[in-house]
């Protein structure tokens, strides 16, 4: 017997950033955010995470709508509010749980991280499970930088990750690696 494929809802937002994907099922719990431009990517993440989506024009439930539009609009701890969930591996979602106790207006390196989850050796397998964020911005992966404060690989782009740090207060404007 073959899996039914799920069946998800795609709004779409628009930023500052550009337009940001919101993916949610029927209960209006988010499954997938991402930059528009980065849209197969989503796409994948969801077929990894959920096998065959069919995924249907939506409109956001009001109150996931409001929290992108208040985060991006100055109230940095909006997107606190937004109720989700994902696959995964148990490693990626405790790092995904672990991303989301790292407050506005602070960041992490990758090796704080994995010693703070408990696996201080697996900083390589903390990055990956970070890249693979099915939620990004509302699991804040942004939050986490290199050893030395340098600013690492993003998947929505490193101006983007820049522009949300700057946002948060985390990093200061023209100061690319100067975290406070």
């Amino acid at each position: 017997m073959t899996k039914r494929p799920e069946t998800f809802q795609l709004d779409r937002i628009a930023t500052p950033l550009g337009e940001v994907l919101v993916v949610f099922d029927g209960e209006g719990v988010v499954r997938a955010f991402d930059f528009a431009d980065y849209e197969a990517r989503m796409r994948r993440l969801l077929r990894l995470h959920y096998g065959t989506v069919i995924l249907e024009a939506g409109a956001a439930p009001a109150g996931v709508r409001e929290a992108v539009l208040d985060y991006f609009g100055g109230e940095v701890e909006a997107l606190k509010r937004i109720p989700w969930t994902t696959g995964g591996t148990t490693f990626q979602r405790r790092v995904w749980a672990a991303l989301t106790e790292i407050p506005a207006g602070r960041t992490e390196t990758y090796g704080q991280l994995a010693a703070r989850i408990g696996a201080p050796t697996a900083v390589r397998a903390v990055g990956l499970a970070n890249g693979a964020n099915p939620v990004g911005v509302i699991v804040p992966c942004h939050r986490v930088v290199g050893s030395s404060g340098k600013l690492t690989g993003y998947a929505g782009g490193l101006g983007r990750k820049k522009w949300l740090l700057e946002h948060e207060g985390a990093l200061k404007p023209d100061a690319p690696t100067r975290l406070l």
